[in-house]
């Protein structure tokens, strides 16, 4: 088994923040996204999530990110892309990026949480009849890469201006940093003949098996089988890490105790898909780099996604980004940037 060698170190995070006082938790989360390029991380990345108490629009996050960071890689993990209007989505996304000097990272996903209360909101007709899959995360990406609307001919007129009519702001880089967040290997392979980068997380199908790392080792082959010879996608792994080192008496109780009540999902497949969870990766610097370095999955790749519990604090979540940053990922060979500490 080769030793893992990680190069890139992101953060993903839910965005908590309590029912009767959001401002808090969002301006808590955009601090985290601060105190992670102070640290050298690589990329922070949020999730979107409706209905729950977390970010909505990453897009939206994302753009108020961008103007309280300077370096770090700015990632949403993943989009659902069934709620969204591909061309206004691209719109949103492609302002944000542009605001952020090209430093956006989009990751998406099929499907559709809490579709039985939002479907119908959402979308005029039976939606259940619409192309709410692959099809629809290609037509985000057509517009990113700047397809021209109506025929060669056709121009819109505004005041000083004259032109072809595509997405605006258009920044072509931003296509090639568009990520899908494959489970199964139908995903990975889709992703793959299409060129997007790959998110691979602690939940996948178990289609030939009920072991996860099997599993997720038979996505990753799979997709870099099908991924073309010339395409500069990247592919990043994302494990639950909570190191105790730092975490007071209270602090370890309450990771062990999130921990432990996870544990049961991972030891069989659940529901009808076969869903397979990976554990938490919990417990000292120490005991966490023995089981890092022995996973046969992480010596695959080079870019490690930190999963940060949900429902956390704030000071929870910095000292679990400061244990990685200085006790684990030195130790799988990660480096943080040139001069990142004084960043700002």
């Amino acid at each position: 088994m080769s030793t893992p060698r990680i190069t890139s170190l992101a953060l993903l995070t839910p965005g908590n923040f309590a029912d009767d006082d959001p401002y808090t938790g969002l301006e808590e989360t955009l601090q985290l996204f601060e105190h992670a390029e102070e640290l050298g991380f690589d990329g922070a990345w949020i999730r979107q999530r409706h209905l729950e108490h977390g970010v909505g629009s990453a897009a939206v996050f994302l753009a108020a990110a961008g103007q309280r960071t300077r370096r770090v890689e700015l990632g949403t993990a993943v989009i659902p892309i069934g709620y969204e209007n591909p061309f206004r989505l691209a719109e949103d996304l492609a302002l944000a990026d542009v605001l952020s000097r090209g430093r956006l990272q989009v990751g998406f996903s099929t499907g559709m949480p809490h579709a039985d209360l939002l479907g119908d909101l959402v979308h005029d007709g039976d939606w259940r009849t619409y192309d709410l899959s692959y099809g629809r995360i290609a037509r985000v990406l057509d517009h990113l890469r700047g397809d021209y609307l109506g025929g060669p001919d056709t121009v819109v007129h505004s005041p000083g201006n004259v032109q072809r009519p595509r997405l605006q702001p258009h920044d072509p880089g931003l296509a090639r940093r568009v990520w899908y967040g494959g489970g199964s290997l139908r995903s990975v392979r889709w992703a793959a003949g299409r060129g997007l980068s790959l998110l691979s997380g602690n939940i996948v199908t178990g289609e030939d098996t009920d072991d996860f790392t099997t599993a997720q080792l038979g996505l990753l082959r799979a997709y870099r089988r099908e991924l073309p010879s010339d395409a500069s996608a990247r592919v990043a792994l994302g494990r639950v890490i909570v190191p105790l080192d730092g975490a007071d008496a209270a602090g370890r109780a309450r990771y062990r105790a999130y921990a432990a009540s996870r544990h049961e999902r991972t030891l069989a497949p659940q529901g009808p898909r076969r869903v397979l969870f990976a554990p938490d990766v919990v417990g000292t610097a120490e005991q966490i780099l023995e089981r890092l370095t022995a996973d046969p999955v992480l010596a695959e790749v080079s870019e490690l996604r930190l999963e940060l519990p949900y429902e956390f604090h704030r000071e929870e979540y910095e000292q679990i980004l400061h244990d990685v940053r200085h006790l684990i990922a030195p130790e799988l060979g990660w480096r943080p940037v040139a001069a990142a500490e004084t960043v700002r």
